[in-house]
This record gives structure tokens, C-alpha cells and sequence, in this order.
């Protein structure tokens, strides 16, 4: 049995009734795909993709994080599902049902995850939605879960079946309790800990970094330690401000989403013409986009929106499970008119970020997270929440970039055509989430939002591919 970590544990404690910690994908195959082949196919490869076979086990009170327990036999046929939609079937109802799916809670009784094949939609395609708990898996996992349905061509791969292992190392609940009550006595320690770690990155801590003086302070003391120890200086980052918007605070239960793909040739001509990354190119789609659906709903905001942008904190090679995330915050220029300027201003926003994320990586969420007591960390969380629901919030958006494959991936001989990641909306992070993954030489895009603060959210993709074709003009220009 493993342990949750602090931070995987806190992808639960967040969760309630609006709150919910999904993360998802949305594959679009060509061809027909049955629920037979698909089920022989994970019944083959369930050995491949260790989330898929945890179940969770809760500390009695609550005095521990809880631990994962390996589920001897797995139910197929209950977390395998097919659904069909009425016709014309096209993009937009496809979107409807990955919304009405994607806000149901999982059962924590159960393995984590659940699948749906969704037959019906137009053009000769079936759609694949997966969904897995956010305390099961971060980025790096998921991409491995996925990676292990996939192949290469047509012909699945034949894939040997793990030999048996030995049985899991069981933790009684007398001793599950034993273990959380020594971690209590030793847990003022570890907020000292977090208390000294911190204050040289109280500038990077979303919200606390808002705190007059924050900054000055980490400053400061970040300044000293670089004296004492001979390292490199470490950037500064701005105190932002976060404005409001119809998509900040307590968000509802219900859920919109929208998806399309951009080409991501067209993405490296402005790259290239502008001596911009990749990156730089998305966050700034993200921003135009935004930019134009504030505008058309009268609400755009002088001050420049405040995106917060996952980073991974594993080292190369490493994947095991569970989360090793942070979360870096930064602007985006909205309220910027020109495009390239734009494009510049994001840049230079994210650069610094870069910088200084590569002289002292964020692990403040981790640290933070460590910090609290395990009995305490469910109200902390909810608290928070509250919080942040009766505000702007710490950030205004959360805008993921996650490379992939370039090359051609099959599911049981159908053809994957696109892969649209489907993430979290939180009270804290507000309602609406863009998170982009590159395949075979496309963006793909997913869209998720509160769908009574961004109804019409397939605006949101219309106005990123209109911002690309500015872009594109703007770049044949040089």
C-alpha cells in the first residue's frame, strides 16, 4: 500500500458539491470503435496503467492521508461505458455530454476513473472520454495511463502480461492510525519548516503574493540567502493585481465545454517570424481570445488578466505516481490592443517566470500542503475556498500547454484524429480553464467553464482561431 501525498490528498479535500477534480481527455477516432474491443483491450493492458487499479483507503478520523490499495479484480463493465448521441451528432452535442459527464464525482468506493465510448458522432468518428481523479494522476501520469492504450499502427501491439506479483504489504488500521498520530507530534516542526522556506517566495504564493510588502520582504531575504550561499540572484516578480471578471468566485455545479484543433504549423511560422517559443504563441492565443469575449460582454479590465500555469516538478525518467505539481502565476496583456505587442508583452511575462522557476522551482504547493495537519486539511481547503469565492480569486484563469506525440497513435485500430484535454474549474482558480496538448502536428484544445459564467464558451474557440489567423497575417508581413 502507498501513501497519497500531501498534495494528492488535498485533490480530494477541495471537492464538494461544485468543486470537483477531475481531469479528462477527449479522443476523437476515426472509424468505428466497439465497447468489446475496447474492453479486451484494457482487460490486456490494465498491468500498464497502475491508476486504473487503486482504490482508496481511508485513514480512520481522518488522522492520516489515505493510502492506495491495490483492487484485486476490476469492473469492467462499470467502468467501461457506451452512450450514443441523437443525431446530427456533431461537435457541439459531443461537447453538451463530455460537460454533463465531466461535473459527476467519482465513486471513492471504487477505482478512480471511468470511460465512455460515445458512439453517434457525424463524419464517421467515435469519441473516447476518459476521466481519472486529479489525486490519481498529474500531467506526467495521465500521459502514461493514456499512452499505454495506445499504439502505434493499426495492428495493436501484442503486449505480455505482467507476471504475478507479490502480494501488497497491507497496513492495518490500527497502524494506519499509529503512523497519523506520530506525524501530529512532528508537525509544528514541519511548519517551521514551511514558515522558512517560504518567506523567500512569498512572491510567488498566489494571493499572498497580492499582500503589500510581500514582495519587498521576499526580496530581501531571497537576497541574503543568495549572499550567504554564492548563488545566482533570482529574479523578482510583479505584485499583480487581480481583477474581476464575469467568470470569477464560487462557481456552480454545471459545465460547458468546447474543443477545436489549430495547426501547429502555423503556430511555428509566428514563432518563427516573431523569435517567440511555442508557448509564448499559445498564451498569447489565450490571452487575444480572452481579450475579445471580455470585450464582446463589456467586461474587459484594465489591468492585464492573471493566469496561473501548471509546471511539472518531476525530473527526467521519473514516473512514478501521484502529483509532483506547482502552479507559477503571470499575466497575460489583455488589456493590450495590438497583437504583437501582445505577443511580446507574454513573452517577457513568461520568460521571467521561466527564469525564475529554474533558479528555485515553486514548490511552494507542496510545501504548503506538508504543512498542514492531515485532520485539518479538508477545512483549510474548504475554507479557502470560501474565501477566494467572496473575491477575484488568486488567479483569474489556468492555461496548460502539454506536449505530445507527433507522430500518428491508433486505439484498437481506430485512428486517434485529436486528443482535447478536459481539466478543472475551482472557486480559487475561476471558471474557466484552457488547456492545449500538441499531437501529430496539432494544438488540440479543450475548453472547460462554468456554464452559468461562460455560457457561450464556443466562442472562446472561435475567437483562439481567429487569433491565430491575426497572428499568421501579422507574421507573413515580416
Amino acid at each position: 500500500m502507498r501513501q497519497l501525498s500531501a498534495v494528492d490528498t488535498q485533490f480530494l479535500n477541495f471537492e464538494t458539491s461544485t468543486n470537483v477534480a477531475n481531469i479528462a481527455g477527449l479522443a476523437i477516432l476515426s472509424g468505428g470503435l466497439t465497447r468489446g474491443d475496447l474492453v479486451s483491450l484494457l482487460a490486456r493492458r490494465l498491468h500498464l496503467a497502475a491508476p486504473f487499479r487503486r482504490r482508496l483507503a481511508f485513514v480512520p478520523f481522518g488522522l492520516d492521508h489515505p493510502y492506495w490499495t491495490e483492487e484485486t479484480r476490476i469492473d469492467l463493465d462499470y467502468h467501461v461505458r457506451e452512450i450514443a448521441l441523437p443525431a446530427p451528432g456533431d461537435d457541439e452535442q459531443l461537447g453538451e455530454q463530455v460537460a454533463r459527464l465531466h461535473a459527476r464525482r467519482l465513486d471513492r468506493r471504487r477505482p478512480l476513473w471511468e470511460m465512455y465510448l460515445i458512439q453517434g458522432l457525424a463524419g464517421d468518428r467515435t469519441a473516447l472520454y476518459m476521466k481519472v481523479h486529479h489525486a490519481a494522476v498529474d500531467g506526467v501520469t495521465g500521459a502514461d495511463v493514456l499512452a499505454s492504450l495506445l499504439d502505434t499502427s493499426a495492428e495493436p501491439a501484442e503486449i505480455e502480461m505482467a507476471p504475478p506479483s507479490e502480494p501488497e504489504e497491507k497496513v492495518e488500521p490500527r497502524e494506519m492510525i499509529a503512523r497519523g498520530v506520530a506525524k501530529a507530534i512532528v508537525n509544528p516542526a514541519n511548519t517551521v519548516r514551511f514558515l522558512i522556506n517560504a518567506v523567500p517566495h512569498l512572491d510567488e504564493i498566489p494571493l499572498i503574493s497580492q499582500v503589500p510588502g510581500a514582495g519587498l520582504v521576499s526580496r530581501i531575504t531571497r537576497d541574503l540567502a543568495n549572499r550567504l550561499s554564492g548563488g545566482d540572484p533570482v529574479p523578482a516578480l510583479p505584485r499583480l493585481t487581480v481583477p474581476r471578471t464575469p467568470f470569477s468566485g464560487r462557481i456552480t455545479a454545471h459545465r460547458r465545454f468546447a474543443f477545436t484543433t489549430l495547426p501547429l504549423k502555423d503556430v511555428k511560422q509566428v514563432k518563427n517570424a516573431f523569435g517567440v517559443t511555442v508557448n509564448d504563441v499559445v498564451m498569447t492565443l489565450c490571452a487575444g481570445a480572452l481579450r475579445q469575449w471580455l470585450l464582446k460582454h463589456d467586461a474587459l479590465p484594465e489591468q492585464p488578466l492573471v493566469a496561473g500555469v501548471p509546471f511539472s516538478l518531476r525530473v527526467p525518467g521519473d514516473h512514478s505516481v501521484g502529483n509532483q505539481v506547482t502552479i507559477m502565476i503571470t499575466t497575460l496583456a489583455t488589456q493590450v490592443a495590438d497583437p504583437v505587442e501582445r505577443l511580446m508583452a507574454v513573452r517577457d511575462a513568461m520568460e521571467l517566470i521561466k527564469d525564475r522557476s529554474s533558479l528555485a522551482p515553486a514548490r511552494w504547493l507542496q510545501e504548503l500542503s506538508d504543512m498542514m495537519p492531515s485532520a485539518l486539511t479538508g477545512m483549510a481547503a474548504r475554507a479557502a475556498f470560501n474565501l477566494f469565492a467572496g473575491s477575484a480569486g488568486p488567479i483569474n484563469v489556468v492555461i496548460s500547454n502539454v506536449p505530445g506525440p507527433q507522430i500518428p497513435l491508433y486505439v484498437s485500430g481506430a485512428r486517434l484524429l485529436s486528443y482535447h484535454p478536459v481539466s478543472v474549474v475551482t472557486d480559487a482558480s475561476g471558471g474557466l480553464n484552457i488547456t492545449v496538448f500538441s499531437y501529430d502536428g496539432s494544438l488540440d484544445v479543450g475548453v472547460i467553464t462554468c456554464r452559468e459564467m461562460v455560457p457561450d464558451v464556443w466562442t472562446v474557440t472561435d475567437y483562439l482561431r481567429d487569433a491565430l489567423s491575426e497572428l499568421v497575417f501579422l507574421a507573413e508581413q515580416q
